[in-house]
């Protein structure tokens, strides 16, 4: 005979059995969330406030989503010192460690960009790259004032007494201009270390100890980013648009055309094509010269875009005003609206269109109302048709819309059952004339009381 098990036995190896296969199941979603994994930026180009926004939603999603680093890839040939400062400030109070890698080779951290890597807490440059060049010039190239320059050097000597870097550079990139290779920038302590790639980088940085944290509340943290998984924060569509819309050329180009289509506007009046290209454009030149922030642009184009389809409405045409409309409130939403906030193309774009085609036809709707007979008030009675029901002494009576009016004949009284149409107003009294005589053929039915 077969031996039987116990009951209670079976009862174990089930058990065991059971919870080594949910231990199985559980591996990969357990290995998966102990995985470490860093936030990725590119930064390519000009520092504008459009990159400054971008690195700080950066910074908050970092936090929200607790990744180890918030790696940023630059290559940057320096930008606007307003918006240097506000992400500089960003990074020294940071909660996340940070880490600036000066990538590919032949990448550039120069002038803003030598401030942004030195307020990193992880600096790091790839083979073949350099960065320093920091003194500010003005709008048209020249060297900025004493003034400035000193401003200047107290900015870039505290981010560099911070971090413990080189306040010596510090000094001379800003007076001096001076620009230094990775493996000098390394040897004099201008930056941490030099990485071949990016898995290079953050096997270098795993284990590394940083003081992070706003003054007052600093702590140290261990970085963990060997294998880290990388997650892509990029700009996006809307945000590659904003960085465009900032360069100089385009704010030249942006400023002339709006201006000298405003002035053919005046001088020429016509449709208002000028007019509105002029004042779409005037804004986006302001904004892209960083005269207008981006939150004030946006509201300027927004508020015109309301008052283009008013006028749509108001002065019906050939949907010029429209036109304007829809361009300036798709361009408000692409200004107004960023980081979490930011309105997905799929949405913004058929509103404007839709905003737009709907102002072409409220205006199509008014003017048709405005061209059609008035069927109200002095001019709504006007040749109106009706029989006298009844006659008392010079005035007779009849029966318009559901109310008795009293009527005297222009020319001789009325009589009862008389067919008259209304030729004038005196006071509340119709005057009237004989009907028939006014028709050589025969007339719809008059409208009588019976």
């Amino acid at each position: 005979m077969p031996r039987i098990l116990p009951t209670g036995l079976v009862r174990r190896l089930a058990a065991v059995l059971l919870t080594a296969l949910g231990c199985l199941l559980a591996a990969p979603a357990i290995s998966a969330a102990q995985t470490p994994s860093v936030l990725l930026t590119r930064v390519d180009g000009t520092i504008t406030p459009v990159v400054a926004d971008h690195l700080e939603d950066g910074l908050r999603l970092a936090e929200r989503e607790r990744h180890a680093a918030y790696v940023i890839e630059m290559d940057t040939p320096g930008g606007l010192l307003q918006s240097t400062r506000e992400i500089v400030q960003e990074f020294l109070a940071s909660d996340v460690p940070v880490v600036v890698y000066v990538t590919p080779p032949g990448a550039r951290a120069a002038s803003a960009g030598a401030y942004i890597a030195m307020s990193a807490h992880v600096a790091a440059m790839a083979p073949g790259t350099h960065i320093g060049a920091g003194t500010p010039v003005t709008g048209q190239g020249e060297e900025a004032s004493d003034k400035v320059v000193n401003d200047s050097v107290a900015f870039a000597v505290s981010i560099a007494e911070q971090r413990g870097r080189s306040t010596d550079f510090a000094r001379d990139m800003v007076r001096e201009g001076t620009s230094v290779s990775d493996r000098e920038a390394v040897r004099t302590d201008v930056v941490d270390l030099v990485a071949p790639s990016r898995e290079a980088l953050l096997n270098e940085l795993d284990g590394r100890r940083v003081v992070v944290g706003p003054q007052g509340e600093r702590h140290e943290v261990v970085l963990h980013t060997a294998g880290a998984r990388v997650v892509e924060h990029d700009l996006g569509f809307f945000g590659e648009v904003r960085q465009l819309l900032a360069s100089p050329e385009l704010a030249f180009l942006f400023l002339s055309i709006g201006t000298l289509a405003v002035i053919y506007e005046l001088a020429t009046p016509g449709m208002g094509v000028g007019g509105v290209i002029g004042a779409v454009l005037l804004v986006l030149g302001f904004v892209a010269l960083s005269v207008l922030p981006f939150h004030v642009g946006g509201l300027l184009l927004l508020i015109l875009a309301g008052a283009l389809f008013a006028a749509e409405v108001l002065t019906p045409g050939v949907g010029v005003f429209a036109a304007g409309g829809a361009v300036s409130l798709a361009f408000a939403g692409i200004l107004l609206f960023r980081g979490e906030l930011g309105v997905d193309p799929a949405v913004l774009w058929p509103t404007a269109v839709v905003v737009g085609g709907g102002s072409v036809l409220a205006g199509r709707l008014a003017w048709r109302a405005r061209k059609a007979p008035p069927t109200t008030g002095h001019e709504g009675l006007l040749g109106r048709e009706a029989v006298v029901q009844r006659v008392d002494g010079e005035r007779g009576q009849i029966l318009l819309d559901g109310a008795w009016w009293a009527a005297r004949g222009r020319t001789a009284p009325v009589t009862e059952g008389q067919h008259v149409r209304v030729v004038d107003l005196d006071g509340l009294d119709l005057i009237v004339e004989s009907a028939e005589a006014a028709h050589d053929g025969p007339h719809t039915a008059p409208e009588d009381g019976s």
